[in-house]
């Protein structure tokens, strides 16, 4: 993740009460869809007035610029915790995070990230959010595949990452095909053995 994001967190969701706030609006975005966010409908959902909302987020751009630096920090943290590991991390180590997402399933990721992808055609502060992710998966992906001697990283990474992040369009918890996201896990796994061999 960025900085500047890690930063906005830092400066922007410092109170337990905005912490619940965020959530219900993560809960309103991957529950109704991001049309349904509105300032009033996250006032309801959470239980105030509109006033008392707009006492912890002054405008829509302050509550989203908090929203984006607050699903960065979850992500941020669980890539710190990554990369903190003592062994070196193999590449399917990698794709096994990415795969298992463990900072989005609090974040309910496979009904929001969606949504946010959506969302990031018209609102800035979920384009660079969805971008700091991305980068940071990307950066991991690409250095692997450089220490394992590949040609073409890069184009490797990408692929690695469509393939995994793409899933999500078709298994998600509320998708069509959502029984089948265990198998499509098995799948991507047995791809990157078969492709990549055992690193061990």
């Amino acid at each position: 993740m960025s900085s500047d994001m890690s930063t906005a967190y830092n400066e922007i969701v410092v109170s337990e009460r905005k912490q619940q706030i965020l959530e219900e609006a993560i809960g309103i975005i991957a529950s109704e869809g991001y049309g349904k966010l509105t300032m009033r409908a996250l006032a309801r959902a959470s239980g105030m007035k509109l006033g008392a909302l707009q006492y912890h987020f002054r405008t829509w751009e302050d509550m989203l610029r908090a929203l984006a630096a607050y699903i960065s920090e979850a992500y941020r943290a669980s890539f710190e915790a990554l990369r903190s590991d003592a062994r070196a991390l193999s590449l399917r180590d990698i794709v096994k995070f990415i795969l298992d997402d463990v900072p989005g399933s609090a974040l309910q990721a496979d009904r929001l990230f969606p949504q946010l992808w959506a969302m990031a055609r018209v609102e800035p502060a979920m384009e660079t959010l969805l971008d700091d992710i991305y980068v940071a998966y990307l950066d991991k992906l690409e250095k692997r595949l450089i220490n394992m001697g590949s040609t073409t990283p890069r184009a490797e990474a990408l692929a690695l990452m469509s393939l995994m992040e793409g899933a999500t369009l078709f298994v998600g918890s509320d998708r069509r095909w959502a029984s089948d996201a265990n198998a499509v896990r098995d799948a991507a796994l047995a791809f990157v053995d078969a492709r990549y061999g055992n690193e061990d």
